[in-house]
């Protein structure tokens, strides 16, 4: 769905249900200025689960990384 920038602003209640359905696209003076979608579940919980995977400061290596996230498993 597209709809304008002042649109989004009248009705912002309505266009954040709407968009765990389907994307919205805002424009302002006829030009696509943002995409407004749901976040993606799995996404997050894989984002979610890399924080904090590298902690510490100085170098890291691969195996340093690895190691920490096969520990948590």
């Amino acid at each position: 769905m597209t709809i304008t920038a002042t649109e989004l602003k009248t009705n912002l209640g309505k266009y954040l249900d709407l968009v765990s359905e389907e994307d919205v696209l805002i424009t302002k003076n006829g030009k696509v200025i943002a995409h407004l979608v749901a976040p993606n579940d799995e996404k997050l919980e894989i984002y979610r689960s890399l924080i904090g995977v590298a902690s510490g400061t100085g170098d890291v290596s691969l195996d340093d990384i690895k190691n920490e996230r096969l520990s948590r498993l």
